[in-house]
């Protein structure tokens, strides 16, 4: 595991939330607590406080679930769920998670390359490098 620096993270998340289609774009920690980042500024939440750091707790513990299978299957590069307000997606790096909230109409595989590129070079096996 890698230590991850957590204001070069908040850097990355500022630059995440510049897209249009980003409603929130944070690093969280195992347990689901929020490092870094937020929600764009001009952005409704549509949850609670308590309402979001329920969702995060239970992404956090998703992508710590998924780990089950790596070595069979290979690591989680990011995964996506849409909903009819918005399409929230998770990018493990290391033993924390990028969360992400996303308008609905959003291209998911596209806005995932977009993500990755912007995440650094920990993803490099993921363009093929």
């Amino acid at each position: 595991m890698s230590e991850i620096n957590i204001k070069e993270y908040e850097k990355r998340c500022q630059e995440l939330l510049k897209d249009d289609e980003v409603r929130f774009a944070g690093l969280l920690d195992e347990f689901g607590k929020l490092l870094a980042g937020g929600y764009n500024k001009d952005i409704d939440p549509r949850l609670t406080k308590d309402q979001h750091d329920t969702v995060c707790r239970e992404l956090a513990a998703r992508v710590e679930k998924r780990k089950k299978y790596d070595a069979e299957l290979g690591r989680v590069k990011y995964s996506a769920s849409r909903r009819d307000h918005v399409v929230i997606m998770s990018f493990p790096i290391y033993e924390k998670v990028i969360m992400i909230v996303a308008e609905p109409h959003i291209n998911i595989d596209r806005l995932a390359f977009r993500i990755i590129e912007k995440l650094g070079s920990q993803w490099g096996e993921f363009f093929g490098k």
